[in-house]
């Protein structure tokens, strides 16, 4: 197939510009509803990028396996089987895959508290990250953890934060470790659009300039924060200028575009590894949902919820795949019905899985044994006699 012609927004203070495979995002309002100016294709269906079937096939199953892992979700959510808060990936299924994508099996990730996809795609099994949403012992963090901080240092994923923010600066220490043990590893720290406008954020970004830190830092810019608009919250909206402040080459690209997203984070964190120079890349992506799944999201128009279902990833990647003549509607249906089972394997995986025991409950208090730690349980006395 014939080479794909994609632009990308950026800025690059007192750096060279580049072309990488991304939609023109040409403003923060539209961007995040999966907007942007049209592909042009030169030999090919439009929009289909110039990659092997297998490749695109493979990131279209892994989008799905994501879709329908967050559906699951929100079902057991609503019968009781997940607690606390639970915040989904519907939506941004191409960014997430796209920036996995870049990774090696050794590199570092940092994420906030959306970030079921992101263990699904670094290749924790869906049982494993399905049994910590239930608050299983075979979950990732043992059940402790729950949907917001999943965790496998085998895999490289350190964490989910609840607190807004909460991963940057430590996944600049991530780096500055990597950079002190003359490694090769990258950390990648993603965060949603709200978190730039905290403290930690610059801060973060600040120390990655000065020392040269093999970090990239990516922003979800699914449009709103909760549910205020970018535009209301930014003096300058469009995020990916932020980098500008430090030097640091920063780039925006459409978040609904799967290879778009991996082309821009390959580069970003080729030069991390290469240069170790930070990175900051911006990727516009709808929330097709409320904040979680208990937030109606009424603060959206019809008009609004409308342009949300055209700007869906993956109907739009069957859509191309298809017309391409790569994925015809019997073998999505089959992958469907594969990645359903799955699906369905890891819910029933979760339900038969113990609750963690309730002696283990200070096991992770600490990394290390500390003197006179306090173990009493609420039921306990306050003195033994």
């Amino acid at each position: 197939m014939a080479e794909t012609t994609r632009s990308a927004t950026k800025a690059a203070p007192a750096r060279t510009t580049r072309r990488a495979r991304g939609t023109k995002a040409s403003g923060p309002a539209a961007a995040p509803a999966g907007g942007g100016a049209a592909r042009t294709v030169n030999g090919t269906a439009p929009g289909v990028p110039a990659d092997e079937p297998e490749t695109l096939v493979g990131y279209y199953r892994q989008m799905l396996l994501i879709r329908r892992f967050e559906e699951r979700a929100a079902r057991a959510y609503t019968e009781a089987k997940i607690g606390g808060y639970c915040h989904l990936n519907l939506g941004e299924e191409a960014t997430v895959v796209g920036l996995m994508t870049a990774l090696r099996p050794t590199d570092y990730l940092f994420t906030n508290y959306r970030e079921h996809g992101y263990a699904l795609a670094k290749g924790i099994s869906a049982e494993r990250v399905m049994a910590e949403l239930y608050g299983r012992s075979t979950g990732v963090s043992k059940g402790w953890g729950g949907s917001m901080h999943l965790f496998d240092a085998e895999a490289r994923l350190l964490g989910g934060y609840g607190i807004v923010g909460g991963q940057v600066p430590l996944a600049a220490g991530a780096a500055l470790a990597v950079s002190y043990k003359g490694g090769d590893e990258v950390v990648m720290c993603h965060m949603g659009d709200g978190t730039t406008a905290i403290g930690a954020f610059h801060e973060s970004l600040n120390i990655a300039g000065l020392w040269d830190l093999p970090v990239v830092f990516v922003v979800i810019n699914n449009g709103l924060g909760m549910g205020t608009t970018v535009e209301h919250s930014a003096a300058e909206p469009e995020l990916y200028r932020r980098g500008a402040a430090y030097r640091m080459e920063s780039v925006r690209v459409d978040g609904t575009d799967v290879v778009a997203v991996r082309d821009a984070a390959r580069h970003a964190v080729e030069r991390a590894r290469a240069e170790s120079k930070p990175y900051l890349l911006e990727t516009t992506s709808p929330r097709l949902k409320g904040h979680s799944v208990v937030d109606p999201a009424r603060y959206r128009s019809k008009e609004e919820k409308e342009a949300l279902k055209a700007a869906d990833p993956l109907a739009r990647m069957a859509l191309e795949l298809e017309e391409a003549g790569i994925l015809s509607h019997d073998e999505r249906d089959r992958l469907d019905a594969e990645v359903t089972a799955e699906i369905d394997a890891a819910a029933a995986f979760a339900d038969e899985s113990p609750a963690p025991e309730v002696s283990t409950l200070f096991d992770y208090t600490y990394a290390t044994p500390v003197p006179g730690e306090l173990r009493r349980l609420p039921a306990d006395p306050v003195f033994s006699s």
